[in-house]
């Protein structure tokens, strides 16, 4: 575990380092968040499970971004580019994107028109362009560029090469990139239209036919919608893009690009960045607001899923009755949780029928009293350790105080993780987990 990144976390979450640290190392042994919560608060200076599952979460992102930034800058690096302006861009890049965005340059590229046009020694001729002297006539320049054995016969190939090398190193800016990343997310339309030629699917009806020509605005897609077009993508049943007006763009990707239209080369820049936009960059950030598009409908997705899941897990195999559920624990005492006959929590005490005769006494006494108080039809006892000890006791207690209830043993398997989840908390945000996974125990056997 690398001190740095613990103190960055706890930086940007507002924690105690110490506790930041504790949790990255028990997270890298294998514990998990509701273990962390439940039994290693004196390691972690009793953080939540939001918490824990913040710092684990912004750690590994922190820790794949900083392996990405070594492997760029080895690359930028070995190639001797590697400025000190530029080596400290990189080292304060907080995002993949922006640290992809300034790599975009010195990415190894395959052989492109730009590469071509470099060797043809056509690359001066691009940098007079970019510069947008206000001097200068562009046709004259590029007549001493020609060179039938390069294979530049004449003043139009010779500008064509150049403009070449320009679009791509404009459309490689990393301000330029960004701009079109954001504009592409707030502005582009979202286009699916039918399969056609060869590859067109067998004729009749399917699942996506509202889709086969169908757009609207990326901003506002709903993620069912999203995931079906990009499934009818997957099946070949549907083409799928991001579009956006080029022009629109185009403005800005000037202005970024210094360009002057008081220059004689201001028409050729114009000219290379239209091609630019429209060839390079658009095509290659598009995949980028897909990728975006289907996390975010992802996550949507399963929040759904979820929704459901908990209707169908929430159906009543006890039916509307009140419960008592205990979560048995020797050193930390058993958690005992009242829910009304809707699943409502009550009141909740702690009882410590294992830490000697004294203590039992106190817990028999108080276990008999909240059940007067609260009338449940039935005990549920989590199966967890000390399960059968708890189940024993109980069965010790109604029988003393005249109760005649049912104590049922229920299966803990996923109480810790439904304590510890965002669910939980926003139910009982005052409540310690320990206190939720009782409620969770009682509902169990009720609902």
């Amino acid at each position: 575990m690398s001190t740095d990144l613990a103190n960055q976390v706890a930086r940007e979450l507002g924690l105690p380092v110490a506790g930041v640290a504790a949790v990255l190392r028990l997270g890298a042994e294998g514990a998990t968040v509701p273990f962390i919560a439940r039994y290693r608060k004196e390691q972690t200076g009793s953080l939540d499970e939001v918490q824990l599952r913040a710092i684990l979460e912004r750690f590994e992102y922190l820790t794949s971004l900083e392996a990405r930034r070594q492997v760029i800058l080895e690359s930028i690096s070995a190639q001797g580019n590697l400025a000190p302006d530029l080596h400290a861009r990189l080292l304060a890049c907080t995002t993949k994107a922006a640290l992809e965005d300034l790599y975009a340059p010195f990415k190894p590229k395959r052989r492109t028109r730009a590469t071509l046009a470099r060797e043809r020694g056509l690359e001066p001729l691009a940098l007079r362009i970019l510069a947008q002297p206000k001097d200068g006539d562009p046709r004259a320049e590029a007549r001493r560029f020609i060179a039938a054995d390069r294979g530049v016969e004449s003043v139009e190939d010779a500008l064509a090469g150049a403009r070449d090398i320009v679009a791509e190193n404009v459309t490689d800016k990393a301000d330029v990139r960004g701009l079109t990343r954001e504009v592409l997310l707030t502005h582009g339309t979202l286009v699916s239209k039918k399969v056609t030629g060869k590859a067109a699917p067998p004729p009749g009806p399917t699942r996506f036919d509202q889709y086969l020509d169908h757009t609207e605005p990326v901003r506002g897609v709903p993620s069912h919608r999203y995931l079906a077009v990009e499934r009818g993508e997957r099946e070949g049943v549907l083409t799928v893009d991001v579009m956006l007006d080029a022009e629109r763009l185009l403005v800005d990707v000037l202005r970024l690009s210094g360009h002057r239209s008081d220059s004689p080369f201001g028409s050729e820049l114009v000219a290379a960045a239209r091609d630019g936009v429209a060839r390079l960059l658009l095509p290659s950030l598009v995949s980028d607001v897909r990728e975006s598009l289907k996390q975010r409908s992802d996550r949507a997705a399963i929040q759904v899923f979820a929704e459901n899941l908990r209707n169908v897990l929430l159906a009543s195999p006890l039916g509307p009755k009140p419960v008592v559920g205990i979560d048995p624990g020797l050193r930390t005492g058993c958690k005992c949780a009242a829910i009304d006959a809707t699943g409502r929590f009550l009141e909740a005490i702690t009882i410590y029928p294992a830490l000697g005769d004294a203590a039992a006494a106190q817990a028999r006494h108080e276990l008999a009293a909240f059940v007067t108080v609260f009338e449940p039809a039935v005990i549920a006892v989590g199966n967890g350790t000390g399960g059968r000890e708890t189940e024993t006791f109980a069965r010790e207690v109604l029988a003393a105080a005249g109760h005649a209830l049912p104590v049922v043993s229920v299966s803990e398997a996923g109480a810790s993780i439904y304590s510890a989840s965002e669910v939980a908390r926003e139910e009982f945000p005052e409540l310690d987990l320990t206190l939720r996974g009782a409620i969770s125990i009682a509902r169990r056997l009720q609902d």
